[in-house]
């Protein structure tokens, strides 16, 4: 067997040599990577979760998370009639109207921290033999308010309002005003021509009910009202058997009727309710009150907080309304994400 020359020794100690020294390099190397590559794999992961909250909407993200109040001060009702009432059975577009209606409630009242309930009066109701169906109102309230007993507030919404302006919170656009934009009698809007004053009225005490006005009297479409004994002492009243039997031929208007001829007959009940500016909490379209087209007072314009679509049963197209409003509102409260890239 013959021994490596002397050349070959060196050639081969160089090529351990070299080798070692590669190794080390990648070694050092590896342990002393730039922080940006070390970190590549979770910086892309975190863009990646930021990203999706954005898409998905921060006010989603928070409510998978649970960071909603669970015992809110304010709590929005929301009545759906699910099963089509009590003469009909609902069509494709009036499933459509309440589902846009549900959604835009609920990323508003997430967005706020408040409460939702969606109340549901079913085709079956406890006193459709007597056609009180709209008189649930004065029922679901009680109802929501033995539900939720440490609420302040709750705001009722019929199913064809809208909320146009997710940004303005109740404390801000309502409660902090209360004293300014609140008219506790009717000296400034009287549609109905009622006795403006009445004797025994204490227009000092707090206001337990805000309500609006539009061309044919009360409107308790989009009202408030506080969580207090006077409150469900008036829901009690209100809901008592013995006016409606006597009174629902007269009251056309059924519910709204019978609270202004409580407002006009009980003194300790007309001091406790104000009259919001309808377009405050309760704008129209321009079909409503079409015989007052011209009056600025009604009708909705840029920046009004709601749109309520009343009346649009009755020889409107409530699902065109309904369309041109959410129309509106996604445009103007498109994300910064979808402006940019067009979407």
């Amino acid at each position: 067997m013959e021994l490596p020359s002397e050349s070959e020794k060196h050639t081969a100690t160089l090529t351990t040599t070299n080798s070692a020294n590669n190794l080390t390099n990648t070694k050092f190397k590896s342990t002393h990577r730039s922080p940006l590559k070390q970190y590549k794999r979770w910086i892309l992961i975190l863009a990646t979760v930021i990203f999706f909250i954005l898409w998905i909407s921060p006010t989603n993200f928070l409510k998978w998370l649970h960071l909603y109040n669970r015992d809110p001060k304010i709590v929005i009702i929301l009545a759906a009639n699910v099963g089509g009432g009590v003469l009909r059975w609902k069509s494709e577009q009036e499933w459509a109207i309440e589902r846009l209606s549900i959604q835009n409630k609920r990323e508003y009242a997430v967005r706020h921290g408040y409460g939702l309930t969606i109340k549901e009066m079913p085709i079956d109701k406890r006193y459709s033999h007597e056609y009180r169906e709209s008189w649930q109102k004065v029922d679901i309230l009680k109802q929501t308010m033995r539900e939720f007993p440490n609420t302040e507030w709750f705001w009722w919404l019929d199913e064809e309002t809208l909320i146009m302006e997710p940004t303005y919170s109740l404390e801000d656009h309502i409660f902090k005003r209360i004293d300014t934009i609140v008219n506790r009698t009717l000296d400034g809007f009287n549609p109905l021509e009622m006795n403006v004053d009445s004797a025994y009225v204490d227009y000092t005490t707090p206001l337990d009910m805000l309500i609006t006005q539009d061309c044919g009297g009360f409107n308790l479409g989009s009202m408030l009202v506080r969580n207090s004994e006077w409150t469900k002492l008036l829901l009690d009243i209100w809901w008592d058997p013995v006016a409606y039997e006597q009174k629902h031929m007269l009251w056309e208007h059924r519910e709204q009727d019978a609270l202004e001829s409580l407002y006009a007959n009980e003194p300790w009940i007309r001091e406790k309710i104000g009259f919001l500016p309808l377009r405050s909490i309760n704008s129209f379209p321009p079909g409503a009150c079409n015989e007052f087209s011209d009056d600025p007072r009604y009708f909705y314009k840029d920046h009004d907080f709601v749109v309520n679509m009343a009346g649009c049963n009755f020889g409107r197209d409530c699902w065109g309304e309904i369309q041109l409003y959410q129309s509106i509102y996604e445009e103007k409260n498109r994300r910064w994400y979808s402006k940019l890239f067009g979407m």
